[in-house]
Parts: C-alpha cells; structure tokens; sequence
C-alpha cells in the first residue's frame, strides 16, 4: 500500500471550501470508486485554520498512474487553482511491520 498525505494551503478559509467542493461535487466519491483507491479522506489540524490534509491511499503505483491520468485530475487542477491552494506531500510505503500492534489498542 501506498499513502500519500497532501497538505493544502491557502488562506481565508479557501483549503477548507476546496475540500468542501470536492465533496460535494462529487469528485472526492469519484477518486474514492476508482480502481485500487484505499482512503480517500480529508482532515483539518486543529492549530492551523489554513491548511487541509487529504490522507490518499492506494493499493500500488500502477493505480496511482491511473488516478492521475483520469478526467478527475483535470477537474481537481481547476478547484486547486480557483482556491489558489498551494502544496506539500509526504510519500509513505507500507511495511505492515506486526511488532508495533501489541502498541495499538483495538
């Protein structure tokens, strides 16, 4: 699995209303039917009003290539631009490491 975690930034309030379009537009469904597509979810930290995480998960690469090259990214691109948001990306790869459960309270 692969997790993408992408921090949104603008200002006035703007990374939240994107997030918000992108739900109920319907975009953020469509990204979450697509093939290979594990998480789709977006979050907002408590001590910075101007920025949105998006924790976007996926089962390999290959899915991930499909994922840009969908009609989604082109409408995607055009939300990101009206809200004139700006980005940062963390890349993950799981291990699925067991040791660490006996940490994980279930």
């Amino acid at each position: 699995m692969i997790t993408v975690n992408l921090y949104y930034k603008g200002t006035n309030g703007n990374a939240r209303a994107f997030a918000e379009e992108m739900e109920s537009s319907g975009i953020a469904d469509a990204i979450r039917a697509e093939e290979g597509n594990l998480r789709y979810q977006y979050f907002f930290p408590l001590n910075d009003h101007e920025t949105v995480l998006l924790i976007d998960s996926w089962t390999d690469q290959a899915a991930i290539d499909a994922h840009h090259a969908s009609p989604m990214m082109k409408q995607l691109a055009e939300l990101r631009d009206k809200y004139d948001l700006h980005m940062t990306v963390e890349r993950f790869i799981s291990d699925e490491y067991e040791a660490d459960g006996k940490y994980i309270r279930k």
